[in-house]
């Protein structure tokens, strides 16, 4: 259950002409791949939810410490993906250092992660969609607007085409996947950008006083919905005041959510020594910087009791008076949860697709395309079930579960650094993380801190996941692993 699959024998099997993928990516397309999958509607929705509900002006603040939280699980991921670049993530960083048990129950988070994370993201963009068509006079027919919106039977036609679109795109080539990124991201960045250029001629100075409101207690939770902290330690999380800000952060690294993508493409970049490092700090750098300036200029346009809960940014504009940048808004927000939606998808095919050349789920899907040289056969298989379930499914109140399970990574993945660092210290490594042990233990410590602040039933649904996982990795995986056969 331990073993442990060595770097080279990870890199070897890269190596075999029917299981390797194209190699094709270089470190702008890695950048522009994680500002593709950040850039989301936590930029677009948290900002109003968190300023008015938690954190007031100081929701910038928030921002900020949610970035730190990830630049620390970052660095972490920057040396394992620079020493084993290899597709799988944390998965294939967990099985070169932690061993066999613990890689299969991460590769079966970060499935669980991507999958669900997809589907939200694509059910999100379809409510866009058709918000936009409503301000045109186009109305969908309830029966296709999805569960949410139609009495009865529902199902969202638009969720649904999105994603088998998008698979059809990854199946197709990583490199016509990071085109249809560029010009996506391009789009979002320029709207992010514009609401941040537009807004400070409408930042009154009176709103953001006072920066940091007076703390006040939250409600008490109970049961399901109170977060594991309190029931744990009796402690009781508060809006506004320094702890708010705590609070808030928490929250809104929902908006940080999938720069570990960028880590499941190191088998396709060309120089992943180099550019991996760069990938995915320069991308986690770029967005904390846009967050922190719109959060800003959000709640300088409009005092923050008065924020919209639902669409922030462009109610902020139409306070003002300015409508026409609103409309701008929500479509950018429609075009930039294109690219969320289709690097979450590629994240998910990947990790599969690392776990099926290991032989912990049927080789069957490791195999790539003779032409595309992509992993088209889970790519189709899992494209068709996210479409499936965004098309039939309510799965908003699930959303918590990514945050779960990407902080879960985290932790895997900082631990993973401490354990190589001592196993193999002459490792070649093209990027260190610095100031070892003490940064990963600070990762792992901050991760965990937002994880207890998350809601029991999270927890209780996250452990049954994982319970089945290891159902499976003992009835199917630890036989079949390619690993334990070459053993034997």
């Amino acid at each position: 259950m331990f073993r442990t699959k060595s770097v080279e024998q990870s890199i070897r099997d890269t190596e075999e002409p029917e299981h390797a993928l194209k190699k094709s990516l270089s470190a702008l397309d890695l950048t522009v791949f994680g500002v593709g999958v950040i850039i989301g509607t936590g930029i677009f929705v948290l900002t109003g939810q968190v300023a008015k509900e938690t954190a007031g002006p100081a929701t910038a603040i928030a921002f900020a410490v949610a970035g730190v939280v990830c630049a620390l699980a970052a660095l972490c991921y920057a040396e394992f993906a620079s020493t084993v670049p290899v597709a799988g993530s944390a998965y294939t960083f967990a099985y070169a250092a932690l061993g066999e048990l613990v890689a299969w129950i991460i590769g079966w988070d970060l499935v669980l992660e991507f999958a669900l994370g997809t589907a939200v993201v694509a059910v999100g963009w379809s409510g866009y969609v058709r918000s936009l068509m409503d301000n045109v006079d186009w109305t969908m027919p309830e029966v296709l607007s999805g569960p949410d919106v139609a009495e009865g039977f529902g199902f969202d036609i638009l969720a649904f085409a999105l994603v088998l679109v998008l698979t059809v795109i990854l199946v197709v080539g990583m490199k016509l996947s990071a085109r249809v990124t560029s010009v996506v991201v391009a789009i979002k960045v320029g709207v992010v950008l514009m609401v941040i250029i537009a807004g400070l001629f409408f930042i009154k100075a009176e709103n953001y006083k006072p920066f940091i409101p007076p703390a006040e207690s939250q409600p008490a939770g109970s049961g399901w919905d109170a977060p594991l902290v309190q029931l744990m330690f009796g402690y009781e999380p508060t809006n506004f005041g320094i702890m708010g800000i705590f609070t808030a952060a928490s929250i809104v690294f929902f908006a940080f959510i999938g720069f570990d993508v960028v880590a499941t493409a190191a088998e396709e970049t060309k120089l992943p020594q180099r550019d991996m490092p760069r990938g995915i700090l320069g991308s986690l750098i770029i967005c904390t910087v846009l967050y922190v300036a719109v959060s800003l200029v959000v709640t300088g346009m409009q005092n923050y009791s008065e924020l919209s809960v639902s669409a922030p940014l462009a109610d902020a504009f139409k306070a003002t008076g300015h409508p026409f940048y609103a409309g701008l808004i929500s479509f950018g927000a429609a075009v930039g949860l294109t690219t969320v939606c289709m690097i979450l998808l590629l994240g998910q095919t990947r990790v599969f697709f690392a776990m099926s050349r290991d032989g912990l789920l049927p080789r069957f899907f490791s195999k790539t395309h003779p032409r595309f040289r992509t992993p088209y056969r889970p790519t189709i298989l899992l494209g068709v079930l996210i479409a499936i379930i965004a098309g039939f499914t309510s799965i908003e109140e699930l959303a918590t579960l990514v945050n779960i399970g990407t902080l879960f990574a985290f932790v895997v993945v900082a631990l993973g650094v401490l354990v190589l660092r001592r196993t193999q210290p002459d490792l070649p490594r093209a990027f260190r993380t610095p100031w070892v042990p003490l940064l990963p233990i600070v990762s792992v410590a901050a991760s965990v801190w937002l994880m207890l602040n998350l809601p029991v039933e999270t927890w209780v649904r996250f452990g049954a996941w994982m319970a089945l996982g290891v159902v499976i990795y003992f009835v199917y995986g630890r036989s079949h692993s390619l690993l334990g056969k070459r053993g034997r």
